[in-house]
């Protein structure tokens, strides 16, 4: 009883002291912009300090014990998180489809993160729930639709699964109740360079992954549209019922664009759903030099598309675009929970869209895109899309100009893939091991700049070729210098190979 009545003379005041949680709030924040902005972004600094995984763990400390610790321990805590993080925002970090530091984006983002709200209903999420409506709308004219529907999602690959489950729904709308074994074997089709979250939901939804039909692509990695019509023909034949095609603007690795219109025409001939993942491509929409690349997406049910790649947006910031205006994405995957969607709110409940997802928590991911969108203009989202085509256009013909660096292909996208050939196999061309030697090459340059920490870029081989490079820049903050450096690295790191 003593106890109980301690604890509850203790609910007269706060359970933390707010000038205390502000005082290291604010030297939190000192440590963000101090090591995770300005040093993170500064190319005289480590794009990372490597530490193998148990080391690591020992530096770091990762123990969670009974016991809090005191606000300098604390903060030391998040300098040592900044120090050992690898610094996507760094002027030399091109690893990965996504890079750069934004300002006006991370505003967006720790706002986001203060206000901690969920955008599920209006109630709760107002000035969010209007801004996700207007970003989508924007988003959707650019592809070229004047109405429609749409939803921020946690990453492309959950876009690209809403899409299949939308599809299937609008399909055979009984399967919501009844499940799969209600309907015939499906079928869906998409490139064999399309991305593996394709795979992963055809498992996750219950399709399976037997019933994703990959179709030839040409040499450079575009899907072939009479190969996909033999495809649903040769489907259809063994007993299957097609419903969806997904094709690609931009594929991870080679960065090709699938011909749209000639697959919308197939799509069109068969009554089948056209979904396009465009979450790598999508933003050359913004560019009138570029979003030609594009061609015919007008025509497609929906849309992947994910702004925090090309325009350094920050992750996660993913949409799923939908030119149905009769709800669709509601019906499907709506269940009207009584405690969160009332029927007698005091408001217009069409602006509760959480029942729009699966999901019942959704973090808010359009206030980083709508304030970078607000600070630079479209026209400034189609310079940055603009200059990331101009480095990529430059490198290519430094790789071109330079002994030792040899293209996959020409670069249609930003994606540039190369090998780099060291003085030792130079000239070995027709000797059996030619080509498995050099398949070794990129994995220990990648180690020795890891270890180093001078740059990060990635590197796969892809159907019979073997390891090569593939460079991407979408940061703004990248110069000619930092390409150069890019290109003397690798002859550096791989000279003695």
């Amino acid at each position: 009883m003593a106890q109980e009545a301690a604890a509850m003379a203790g609910l007269e005041h706060p359970g933390w002291d707010p000038a205390a949680g502000e005082e290291f709030l604010r030297e939190a924040l000192r440590v963000l912009l101090e090591d995770a902005v300005r040093k993170g972004t500064d190319v005289t600094e480590k794009v990372c300090e490597w530490r193998e995984p148990p080391e690591l763990r020992d530096l770091l400390d990762l123990e969670l014990r009974s016991r809090g610790e005191p606000p300098e321990r604390l903060l030391q805590r998040c300098r040592d998180v900044v120090r050992y993080s690898v610094k996507t925002g760094h002027p030399r970090f091109f690893n990965q489809l996504f890079s750069g530091l934004d300002p006006h984006a991370l505003a967006g983002r720790l706002l986001t993160e203060a206000l901690n709200t969920s955008q599920y209903t209006f109630e709760v999420a107002p000035v969010f729930v209007l801004m996700e409506g207007v970003v989508l709308a924007k988003l959707r004219e650019l592809v070229g639709w004047s109405s429609g529907d749409g939803i921020f999602a946690p990453g492309g690959s959950m876009c690209n699964m809403y899409a299949m489950n939308v599809a299937r729904f609008q399909r055979f709308p009984e399967c919501r109740s009844l499940g799969m074994a209600a309907l015939p074997r499906l079928a869906l089709f998409t490139s064999c360079d399309s991305h593996y979250s394709i795979q992963k939901g055809a498992a996750f939804l219950g399709i399976g992954t037997d019933n994703v039909h990959l179709v030839a692509t040409d040499e450079r990695g575009k899907m072939i549209p009479e190969e996909l019509e033999k495809e649903i023909q040769k489907a259809k034949a063994e007993g299957a019922e097609p419903f969806l095609v997904c094709a690609t603007c931009g594929t991870t690795v080679l960065g090709a664009f699938d011909p749209l219109g000639a697959i919308a025409d197939v799509c069109e001939r068969h009554g089948l759903w056209l979904h396009v993942d465009a979450a790598w491509g999508g933003s050359a929409l913004l560019s009138s030099k570029h979003r030609h690349l594009l061609a015919g997406i007008e025509r497609a049910h929906s849309v992947t598309w994910n702004p925090h790649k090309m325009l350094t947006v920050g992750l996660q910031c993913s949409a799923f675009l939908l030119r149905d205006t009769s709800g669709l994405l509601q019906r499907c995957h709506g269940s009207g929970a009584t405690y969160l969607f009332q029927q007698d709110k005091f408001y217009d409940m069409s602006y509760d869209t959480g029942d729009k997802s699966p999901q019942c928590g959704r973090r808010v991911d359009c206030l980083k895109l709508w304030l970078l969108w607000k600070a630079t203009g479209t026209q400034g989202l189609a310079q940055r899309v603009e200059r990331a085509f101009a480095c990529s256009r430059y490198l290519a013909e430094e790789v071109k100009r330079r002994d030792g660096f040899e293209l996959v292909m020409e670069p249609e996208f930003i994606n540039l893939c190369f090998w780099f050939v060291p003085p030792s196999l130079r000239g070995r061309e027709s000797c059996p091991d030619y080509w498995p030697s050099l398949g070794k090459v990129a994995p220990t340059i990648k180690e020795r700049m890891m270890r180093k920490g001078s740059m990060m870029v990635g590197y796969q081989p892809h159907g019979t070729r073997v390891n090569f490079f593939r460079q991407i820049v979408t940061s703004p903050a990248v110069t000619r210098a930092d390409l150069d450096f890019f290109l003397d690295e690798i002859e550096r790191l791989g000279w003695d190979l």
